[in-house]
């Protein structure tokens, strides 16, 4: 574990007409993958909408040293793979060839930090 975890924002657009849907599966995620995400080193991982873009906005803490082999990891679990199916289909990426969560392009588009006071 590293000792400051590093600050991780990305973005993705929900398409409207999954909004409610979208909403639903998040407020029942699968348990198996909540899992996942802990033992790969995330935490505090929130997830905002703003619905008069219908952009997501996601936010975390990566805890580990190598975040690369843990999103392999992530990459590996099936019924990850299930959540992303579900969930890629009621988003669209901002990110040029990006054709799903376990495609080469990243999916949810990275952002740089540019202000952070504790």
């Amino acid at each position: 574990m590293s000792a400051q975890p590093r600050r991780i924002a990305q973005i993705i657009r929900l398409k409207s007409a999954s909004l409610q849907a979208y909403k639903e599966c998040h407020a029942a995620a699968w348990p198996a993958v909540l899992a996942q995400i802990k033992d790969c080193n995330i935490s505090d991982y929130s997830i905002y909408l703003d619905e008069t873009s219908m952009t997501l906005f996601a936010t975390m803490k990566y805890h580990g040293t190598d975040l690369d082999a843990d999103m392999e990891k992530m990459r590996a679990n099936p019924e990850v793979r299930k959540w992303w199916e579900m969930t890629d289909s009621m988003q669209e990426s901002f990110n040029q060839g990006a054709t799903g969560s376990t495609g080469k392009v990243p999916w949810w588009k990275d952002l740089e930090e540019v202000f952070y006071v504790e």
